[in-house]
Formats: C-alpha cells, sequence, structure tokens
C-alpha cells in the first residue's frame, strides 16, 4: 500500500510540475502560409495610374520608377488596371473598382503588352508588382450579368443589387454560394499571375468574400509562383491561410486622436498592446497615413494629421508593419484627389521624400524593423512624460531601434527608463550621435518632434 501511495504521489508531481507532451496543449502558430521571402523588409507603394502623369498611362509611369527605387520602395501596388463599367458610371470616367472585365486591360492605361512591359521594368528593377482585385462585385454592364445572372445577389424583387447597406450604385454584388463562379474568380486570380508575372493581389473589401474562398485560392496560387496577398479589412481570420497583410485601419484611427483630437500618445497605447497581444506574431499589418480612401473621402493627408504629419510618417514606419505610401505623398500632396475626374497630381520636390528614403534604408538595414517574425517586437519604453511623449524599443539579431515621439503640440523634455536601452546610438536623421547611460538622460523634444535612435554596434 505504501509503494501504491509513493507512486500516486510522484504522478501527482509529474502531473502538476512536469513537462506534457499531449498534442492538445502544444502551442501551434496560427499563421500557416509562407511569406515570400523577398518580404521580409519590404515597403509598399500606391499607384492611381489615372493622376500620375498627364498621359494616365503605364507608359509614362515608368519614368517614375527609378525614382521610387532610389525612395526604398520594393512592392508597387497598382489600383485596378481593367476596363471600367459604362452603365451607371460615376462621374467622367468612372471608378477603378467597377469592373466590366476581369481578364481585360482598361485602354486608357495602355495595352497588355504595355503592362506586361511594366511588370518587367518593376521586376527588371528588383521591385514586385501586385495589382487591385475587386472580387466583392462587378460593373453593372460587365457580361458575367448576361452570361450568369445567377452569380448575383438579388432584392426581393429579383432584381440586381449594389452591395447591402453601401451607396456603391455603380457596381452590383456578387453571390459566393455558387461554385461554378468561385472557380471562374479563381482562373481568373491564376490568369494574371502565369500570364503577366505579377506577384499577387491587393483584396478589395476582402472580409465581404468567403474566407474559405481566399484560403483555396491562395493555394492555388502558391502552386504558380509564390504570391503575395494584402486584404483590404482588419481581421485576424485572414491571417491562417489566405493573406500576408492586412490593413492598419485602426492605427489610422488612433493617429488622428493622438495628433488632431489632441489626445496624445494615450490614444495609442491600446493598439500597441492588441498589436502585440492579439495578432499573430507572424502577420503583417499595413501601416499609413494616407491611402486612395483616406485621400478621396477623409480629405488630404495634411488635414488628417495636421502637424503631427511627420511624426505619424515615422511613426508608421518604425512600429510592427509595413509602411505604405500613397502616390503624390512623397511630393506633399495637399489635397484630395477627384477619384472619378482626371485629377493630376502636381509633382515636385518635398522634404516628405527624402524622410521616407531615410526611414525605408533603414528598415531594409535594421533587422529590428522586418516585417513579422524577421522583426523586433515592440517594447514598451516608459518615461516622464506619458501624456505627450510615446517611446518603444525593437530589438532582432543585435539591430536595435529606439523611438520617441512627442505627440503633443508643445515643446517638452523627457526622460526615458533607461534600464532596458540604456547605450550608445546615432540619431537617423541629424546623424547624431545620443548617449543614454542613466535616468537622468534627457532628450528634448519640439512640439511634434520625434528621434529616431539606432543602436550602435
Amino acid at each position: 500500500m505504501e509503494k501504491i501511495y509513493s507512486l500516486l504521489i510522484l504522478m501527482l508531481f509529474f502531473s502538476a510540475y512536469g513537462q506534457t507532451t499531449d498534442p492538445r496543449y502544444q502551442p501551434k502558430p496560427y499563421v500557416e502560409i509562407t511569406h515570400p521571402e523577398w518580404t521580409k523588409n519590404a515597403t509598399i507603394y500606391e499607384v492611381n495610374i489615372r493622376q500620375y502623369t498627364p498621359e494616365g498611362t503605364f507608359k509614362a509611369f515608368e519614368k517614375h520608377l527609378p525614382r521610387l527605387k532610389k525612395m526604398g520602395v520594393d512592392i508597387i501596388w497598382l489600383m485596378p488596371i481593367h476596363p471600367i463599367g459604362e452603365v451607371h458610371r460615376k462621374g467622367k470616367l468612372g471608378s477603378y473598382y467597377s469592373v466590366k472585365d476581369f481578364r481585360g486591360i482598361n485602354p486608357d492605361f495602355g495595352s497588355l503588352a504595355d503592362f506586361k512591359s511594366l511588370v518587367s521594368k518593376i521586376h527588371g528593377m528588383g521591385m514586385h508588382v501586385i495589382i487591385d482585385w475587386v472580387g466583392n462585385h462587378s460593373a453593372w454592364d460587365n457580361p458575367l450579368t448576361r452570361q450568369h445572372p445567377d452569380w448575383y445577389t438579388k432584392t426581393r424583387e429579383g432584381k440586381f443589387q449594389p452591395t447591402p447597406w453601401y451607396d456603391w450604385d455603380d457596381v452590383i454584388d456578387f453571390d459566393y454560394s455558387h461554385p461554378d463562379f468561385r472557380k471562374y474568380m479563381t482562373d481568373a486570380l491564376r490568369y494574371w499571375v502565369s500570364e503577366t508575372d505579377i506577384d499577387g493581389y491587393r483584396c478589395d473589401v476582402a472580409g465581404f468574400i468567403p474566407v474559405d474562398f481566399w484560403e483555396n485560392a491562395r493555394a492555388e496560387l502558391d502552386l504558380v509562383k509564390p504570391v503575395f496577398m494584402l486584404a483590404e479589412w482588419e481581421s485576424r481570420d485572414l491571417y491562417r491561410k489566405s493573406f500576408d497583410m492586412t490593413y492598419s485601419w485602426t492605427l489610422w484611427d488612433k493617429l488622428k486622436q493622438a495628433t488632431i483630437e489632441k489626445k496624445g500618445a494615450p490614444a495609442l497605447f491600446e493598439y500597441m498592446a492588441h498589436d502585440v497581444n492579439s495578432f499573430p506574431f507572424d502577420s503583417y499589418r499595413m501601416t499609413f497615413t494616407d491611402n486612395h480612401d483616406k485621400n478621396s473621402w477623409e480629405g488630404n493627408q495634411f488635414s488628417n494629421f495636421g502637424d503631427g504629419l511627420e511624426a505619424a510618417m515615422v511613426f508608421c514606419s518604425t512600429v510592427n508593419g509595413m509602411p505604405l505610401v500613397y502616390s503624390g505623398q512623397e511630393a506633399g500632396l495637399n489635397r484630395s484627389l477627384a477619384f472619378f475626374e482626371k485629377d493630376l497630381i502636381e509633382w515636385k520636390d518635398h522634404k516628405f521624400s527624402g524622410i521616407y528614403e531615410k526611414l525605408f534604408r533603414l528598415k531594409h538595414e535594421n533587422q529590428a524593423l522586418w516585417n513579422g517574425k524577421w522583426g523586433g517586437e515592440m517594447e514598451r519604453v516608459t518615461n516622464d512624460n506619458m501624456n505627450k511623449v510615446l517611446s518603444f524599443y525593437r530589438e532582432k539579431n543585435g539591430d536595435a531601434v529606439l523611438t520617441v515621439i512627442n505627440f503633443s503640440d508643445q515643446e517638452t523634455e523627457v526622460i526615458l527608463d533607461s534600464k532596458a536601452v540604456k547605450s550608445s546610438y546615432t540619431e537617423v536623421f541629424s546623424g547624431k550621435p545620443v548617449i543614454i547611460s542613466n535616468d537622468k538622460t534627457r532628450l528634448k523634444l519640439r512640439a511634434w518632434d520625434y528621434r529616431v535612435l539606432v543602436k550602435n554596434k
């Protein structure tokens, strides 16, 4: 009896303190797809072909590629390149997102040969290209409305309808309950990858389309070549088997609170906590101060963040995620571009281009700022002025970056908690040395000022 009792005690001990091998309790990575290796330290740039040049063509845009390469752009995202519907068209030129032919090229932009030439030139410069994919709806005069009217959702009266609850009157809503339609759309996605050698897609309103469709589409596309997929959505479920990256709408909203609404650094704390704790470690989040939605509907980038715009740009380029630049942003675009008419971007030298060039060079060279599992986790660095100043530290394989930003319209001095960040640094923009040695090290920051400190090796 004594031996049995002793055995029971040992079993209880190992049950409580031993290491279980039960597979039910083993941690598993949530992200099951493999990100293309070339995305590990990539940046992304959104191209509005219509407004980019007076010609508004692929050929004319090619001239800007050397400039974008110099700025540090890695992924060129082209807004929809397909023919635009004419029935119920908005404005004179219509919306890119009213697609008349999913396998066609908008003749205003050029020919299929022109598009292939552009893709080839982008690849030749060491960059990659994705195109916008509008899978949720089509133009009213898309041939599918005649060939397969059952592939669309209907009103109670059995008529075509725009996506319910939206004012997208120039498009009508697809019904993904039909297997043949799913195959049609997947085949069309494969077509552009296999025939034109693009590297993936930015998928419009991706969350309106069933996740299982995307998971299968990603698997089929990866059989052609490893692709990069960006979802216009912000949801954890899309990371598992379908998308490399989603939008970070939440960050944009929080940045507006921190700047325009004058709520300061605390407006961003919740975002930082959720990014570290609720999003999969190997997920990518697209960070931005502007894109075609915000530019068109919310006003221009300057009104979005006011005097805090540069601070927001630096923040988006050093937090976890892949920074986005929208067409003209680097030239100081100070107005919203028309969405349904011709509205040429005014190209001029602007300090924003230089800011991005320095930040993107740092992202390429410093592993702390790389994407997903390749980069360093954001660690909170407390300071004595948390209502105004946000400070955080990222480190990976010996590389480290310390970002300090004054999210206020007042000059301030700040003392960092130096326990974790005590070291010698070089500030990216000034090139000046900064030594953080103890709790008496003060940083003086002007209104909306910032420091990006690279740890010396």
